[in-house]
């Protein structure tokens, strides 16, 4: 008997001190990006669906409120534009740009955005999990509504809570996968930047007025 005790007693109070270094991350993450303005860093991009795999690269800028800006290098000319009120995509292979309404995009980038919002987990997801690999805590987030375009978030966060890994499953069973690197807080970020102007001779599809 006394020995059940003290087992649960141990296993309660890893329990807890899971649940305390979690709750730590999570609000060090939250005061790490609600604190910055602007942000940039280097990505790495892997989207795996149905067994195809696609690995793409380039530098992410990020400004408040909810401004972003992916510029690849490959394919070079790819871009991937928020001005806040709207998403701007550019494909070179195809030589074809379209505008969408924010709240109707699909792209599983969308999530990337919550680094510059205001940032609180407990107000966007239900359910989190939390495994440590070496210093570094990775964390699996479930978002509270099922209308999203996906269903979980994972992200791994260093010991200074800066993300370095960001992975995001879509609805349709897709996989979507971030390495970041050289994230710079607070540089100077041109607005100018996220503002999109169709390149000339593509064809431009402007969605926002489909409805």
């Amino acid at each position: 008997m006394a020995l059940g005790f003290a087992s649960a007693w141990l296993l309660s109070g890893g329990l807890w001190a899971q649940t305390t270094s979690l709750t730590s991350t999570l609000k060090g993450i939250e005061n790490r990006y609600n604190k910055a303005q602007t942000l940039e860093l280097g990505f790495s991009e892997t989207y795996t669906f149905k067994g195809h795999k696609k690995t793409e690269s380039g530098m992410l800028f990020l400004r408040k409120p909810g401004r972003m800006r992916w510029q690849y290098s490959m394919p070079a000319g790819k871009l991937f534009v928020s001005d806040g009120q709207f998403y701007y995509y550019y494909s070179p292979e195809d030589n074809r740009a379209e505008k969408m309404k924010l709240k109707e995009t699909d792209d599983l980038r969308a999530p990337m955005a919550f680094l510059l919002g205001r940032l609180n987990f407990n107000e966007d997801f239900r359910e989190f999990h939390s495994t440590q690999q070496g210093a570094n805590e990775l964390i699996t987030a479930i978002p509270k509504s099922d209308k999203l375009p996906y269903t979980e978030v994972s992200f791994l966060a260093t010991p200074d809570f800066a993300i370095t890994h960001l992975q995001v499953r879509g609805q349709d069973g897709s996989l979507l996968e971030f390495t970041f690197e050289g994230e710079k807080r607070n540089p100077t970020v041109p607005d100018a930047m996220f503002k999109f102007t169709p390149p000339p001779g593509a064809e431009f599809v402007d969605s926002t007025k489909s409805n």
